[in-house]
């Protein structure tokens, strides 16, 4: 007798070992799963060898589903099969649009978990040895999408830019001139910024440099999404910005020379 369920588990930021113990048990037990392009496909292999797993993500702006497709797949998958996990990138309930899916479940009787998972947000710029927050530097943290769903930047990040906060924008790579601009209007110049493609995975890559010129650093080394954009004065106490800009920030308003 199929028994339908949602399980919505965070896959964590892309190495295959930051998920949770709870997530891969829900892989383990699943008889159907629902993949993102940003869940690592190594996690499929914690899965029964017969349970169908089918990929729903977006890869370079094509999607393969819409979201309302992917709701009624779950819902489909769910009454054919019984329980559906759904692995999603980072955490499910981090711009993954997770809340969407559990209500459509929900709509249908269907019985919902969650299972959180490592959010790309922190734990990426964290595996680079930068802080989100870091005493005497910053006391709060904004993290914020690049567009909305009309496809404009976001107007938090504007707010945002006003700050002494670590400013951390997803799914922006495409608005990065905008968004230093902002920052530039609100004389910060020379606030370091780092930009961290593949973050967590064997093809990470990361530029650092300052406001200022940041898409210049960008451009040179070709990053592009996915990509994460950290906005702040913690991204100095990283090694290869003292290096590049022969100083690093000791305490709030103040700098110590390295030469």
């Amino acid at each position: 007798m199929v028994v339908p369920k949602l399980t919505l588990v965070g896959a964590g930021p892309g190495d295959p070992e930051l998920i949770t113990l709870k997530g891969i048990r829900a892989i383990r037990e699943a008889d159907v799963i629902l993949y993102d392009a940003l869940a690592n496909d190594e996690l499929l292999e914690y899965a029964k060898p017969d349970v169908p797993k089918i990929f729903v993500g977006k890869r370079r702006g094509s999607c393969a589903f819409s979201q309302e497709e992917i709701n009624q797949m779950i819902i489909e998958n769910a009454l054919k099969y019984g329980h559906v996990v759904r692995l999603k990138g980072g955490d499910p309930f981090v711009f993954g649009r997770g809340f969407e899916e559990l209500e459509f479940a929900k709509a249908f009787n269907i019985p919902v978990q969650v299972v959180p998972g490592i959010t790309s947000a922190i734990s990426v710029p964290e595996m680079q040895q930068i802080p989100i927050t870091t005493r005497g530097i910053n006391e709060s943290f904004w993290v914020t999408t690049g567009t909305t769903k009309t496809g404009d930047l976001s107007g938090d990040i504007a707010i945002a830019a006003k700050s002494s906060a670590t400013v951390v924008i997803l799914m922006a790579m495409s608005k990065l001139e905008e968004i230093v601009k902002l920052f530039a209007a609100e004389g910060k110049n020379d606030t370091p910024v780092a930009i961290i493609q593949n973050g967590t995975l064997p093809t990470e890559k990361m530029v650092i440099g300052k406001v200022k010129n940041i898409v210049s650093e960008v451009k040179r080394h070709k990053l592009d999404n996915p990509a994460i954009i950290v906005i702040g004065e913690v991204v100095s106490l990283h090694p290869e910005y003292v290096a590049k800009y022969a100083g690093v920030l000791v305490a709030k308003g103040s700098r110590q020379n390295t030469n």
